[in-house]
């Protein structure tokens, strides 16, 4: 049976996001307008077609092709031909939105916004290959999300890593992530808002780089833009505690008309709630799905994942087995036994993934190697090994030698499963699996986490100062030396407790030592 463990609820956007379409249809009916789907399907595909400008802009370009649209009329976000085959094609005979409806939609008091959220730090690493984005939300809490660009001779790509809540609930002692705990689930625009804002880097990126073309005459000035290809929830919180709201936005990734993703590069990574697993494989078998294993057995494993004690690893890998057949058991009769051939078959297609994050210790021994192996064979499973970034939690963790790692690549690889180790990418600016904190630059150059940040902008003004006095009280405001503030202190007020607190220790001393003197006279 699953634990139940305390929602921590936060207040929903206001305004809200558009793109949270649950919330937008149900202001429709509020308002007693009625839209057809369609038309709802068609605004979600020129909002997307246009990068996501505010409302009221995206009204005054409806009409106009992107193209041709005046210099006063453009968005600070570059309008760009997409590579995307759907979403960018030209389409003379698209349906028109009703006007009443973009009224609606213009109307500054009509409760929504396209992004409630802004980028508050952003931090590139030193091969300009991943860059880190602090998102700020609408109650000043902060979640972070990872723009990863792969390039090669093909072209380029990118990949974001999102975040689905406010910290995390499940305590795994390796990630820092999970010293936060949890603070409220992110709703499904605010999910979203992380890929437009990543989309509108990669726009800016894009921009730049058209202008050095024409500058110098090259011939790749006809470059289309290439929007992030692949999500993968891996950042802060675990997604399936947060299940509602995650299944939504990743229908709106592989929605033909907005996003439009193939299904394989949308990865939902979860610690192992079986039953939202299950559930995820009834409503959304199409998702990759990835566990976060990191132990071979139950015993290690509810070690350093303190939530494993309620999951059952049997349990774990069955479903995750279920869910990469889903597909193979719709098209075969109920009750059928899949061979070994038709496991290959379905997993050329797409493979489920077990993380095993590689500590120091026992659960990188070659034995434990032996026993992944086991627990993978015959299944097809990708394993994917993370070796250990280094984080400020609390048990002091290493990672092991790349030699050893790659042994126990092999030995897992021995058993039938495809084992690989991941590349660690944006290691130096704390954006590596496992090191998702929230931290901004005070006035002073200090470190501060996202309680002092969230304590400055929401809650109970009182209870926002008595909490930062108390911090302020336990951290020394000045670095004076030892002896200068021993000199320094004012010791008068505590003289007389001092001397009480001497005559009572004294008192107590002689009448212990007359009590066992007249007990030994006794005998």
């Amino acid at each position: 049976m699953e634990p139940r463990r305390p929602k921590r609820t936060r207040k929903p956007p206001s305004p809200n996001s558009v793109l949270d379409r649950r919330a937008f249809v149900k202001a429709l009916d509020d308002r007693g307008l009625v839209v057809k789907a369609v038309h709802i399907d068609a605004f979600y595909q020129a909002l997307h077609r246009q990068h996501y400008p505010d409302l009221p802009e995206f009204v005054d370009r409806y009409y106009q092709h992107e193209e041709e649209a005046s210099e006063k009329q453009k968005s600070s976000v570059p309008v760009a031909p997409l590579k995307n085959r759907i979403s960018g094609k030209k389409n003379k005979n698209r349906v028109q939105l009703p006007q009443k409806f973009l009224e609606f939609v213009e109307d500054p008091n009509n409760g929504f916004v396209t992004v409630t959220s802004t980028v508050a730090l952003q931090k590139t690493s030193g091969d300009q290959t991943t860059t880190k984005l602090a998102v700020r939300l609408h109650d000043g809490q902060l979640v972070e999300s990872v723009l990863m660009r792969y390039v090669n001779q093909e072209g380029s790509r990118a990949s974001l890593c999102v975040s689905s809540q406010c910290g995390c609930a499940m305590g795994c002692t390796f990630c820092a992530t999970g010293t936060m705990g949890l603070s409220g689930n992110l709703t499904t625009g605010e999910i979203l808002e992380q890929v437009v804002h990543a989309d509108r880097i990669l726009a800016k990126e894009w921009q730049e780089r058209q202008k050095e073309n024409v500058q110098s005459n090259s011939s790749k000035n006809e470059l289309k833009l290439d929007l992030v290809r692949n999500i993968v929830f891996m950042g802060m919180g675990e997604p399936l505690d947060n299940y509602t709201n995650v299944v939504e936005a990743c229908r709106a990734l592989i929605d033909r008309k907005r996003w439009n993703l193939a299904h394989g590069r949308v990865t939902v990574s979860t610690v192992g709630l079986v039953k939202q697993i299950r559930r995820l494989t009834e409503e959304l078998p199409e998702i990759s799905l990835a566990l976060s294993l990191h132990a071979p057995n139950q015993e290690m494993r509810s070690a350093i994942v303190p939530t494993a004690k309620n999951f059952y690893i049997n349990d774990l890998i069955d479903a995750l087995d279920g869910h990469m057949m889903a597909y193979l058991k719709k098209r075969l009769p109920a009750g059928t036994v899949f061979s070994a051939e038709q496991r290959i078959q379905e997993s050329s297609r797409r493979r489920a993934m077990i993380e095993y994050v590689m500590l120091e210790g026992d659960t990188s021994s070659l034995e434990c190697a032996h026993q992944l192996g086991k627990l993978c064979e015959n299944r097809h499973l990708v394993v994917n090994l993370i070796p250990y970034n280094q984080t400020d939690v609390k048990d002091k963790l290493r990672c092991p030698s790349p030699e050893h790692i790659e042994s126990f690549r092999r030995i897992v690889s021995s058993y039938g499963a495809f084992c690989t180790v991941r590349r660690t990418m944006g290691a130096d600016i704390d954006s590596a699996c496992g090191q998702l904190i929230t931290l901004e630059r005070g006035e002073k150059g200090k470190l501060r986490d996202i309680e002092d940040t969230v304590n400055q902008n929401t809650g109970n003004p009182k209870q926002a100062a008595n909490r930062s006095n108390i911090r302020k009280s336990m951290i020394p405001q000045k670095t004076e030396p030892r002896e200068k503030a021993f000199k320094t202190f004012d010791w008068d007020p505590w003289l007389g407790h001092l001397a009480a607190a001497t005559g009572i220790a004294a008192s107590c001393f002689f009448i212990s030592t007359y009590l066992l003197l007249r007990n030994r006279n006794n005998k």
